[in-house]
């Protein structure tokens, strides 16, 4: 048998053998990607069914909102950091469920707004999210390129963007539809950052992180959708 046919079935294979693991690697992460998706939709259902969500809607309309996006950031904090330096996989899950849950608070507020001035207004937002999230998933699936260029535009930019809803609430005035279409397009940027990542650096056992990183971006990409749906049938 030809030696270079036995040296390139055996490249072969060890190359096969390590696209695997990265293949397991990315279904994992999708996967939880989707049930994080899934649990965030049941709590809300749960909490507008049950009375919880005009209870929580009424607490947080009666607090500063900067403590509560200081305590939200605080919670995000601590459970990105627990998903992506714990070595325990429950503290792991238990990190993304709760950052799935004070995703859920959060945006009790705006639901109760979405569906008393913009019906329907949802399920679009919702559409465009998950239309959004595909077309940059595949852009960044199917180019392979790295977009780890971007982080540092998206640190800038979430500096500039907390410095402007923190001048908002200080102060009194409204950030507009401008800034909303300025956050979904910082959204979108975030997903090809975040996408990037997940094909090209993360390691393949923290695919519990990975998602929630994934599941922050949509979430944002959502929220800022959303109040664009909102603010255009207002």
């Amino acid at each position: 048998m030809d030696q270079n046919y036995v040296g390139y079935g055996t490249r072969s294979s060890v190359l096969r053998a390590g696209v695997d693991p990265r293949e397991r690697f990315l279904v994992r992460t999708y996967n939880h990607l989707f049930g994080a998706i899934v649990l965030f939709a049941a709590i809300e259902v749960a909490l507008f069914k049950t009375g919880a969500a005009l209870t929580i809607a009424r607490a947080l309309a009666g607090t500063s909102w900067l403590l509560v996006l200081g305590g939200f950031m605080l919670v995000s904090w601590l459970a990105t950091h627990a998903a992506h330096a714990s070595t325990s996989k429950p503290a792991q899950y238990a990190a993304l469920g709760a950052y799935v849950l004070a995703q859920a608070i959060l945006f009790v507020p705006l639901l109760f707004l979405a569906n008393a001035v913009a019906p329907g207004a949802i399920q679009s937002a919702g559409l465009v999210t998950m239309a959004g999230f595909a077309g940059l998933t595949a852009i960044a699936y199917f180019s392979r390129k790295d977009f780890s260029f971007l982080g540092a535009l998206l640190r800038w930019g979430g500096i500039c963007a907390l410095v402007l809803v923190a001048a908002a609430l200080l102060f009194g005035f409204q950030l507009g539809t401008f800034f909303s279409v300025a956050m979904v397009a910082f959204a979108g940027a975030a997903i090809l950052y975040d996408t990037s990542n997940v094909l090209h650096h993360y390691p393949e056992d923290r695919y519990v992180g990975a998602a929630l990183q994934l599941f922050a971006s949509v979430a944002m990409l959502f929220w800022y959708v959303l109040r664009l749906f909102t603010s255009s049938r207002d």
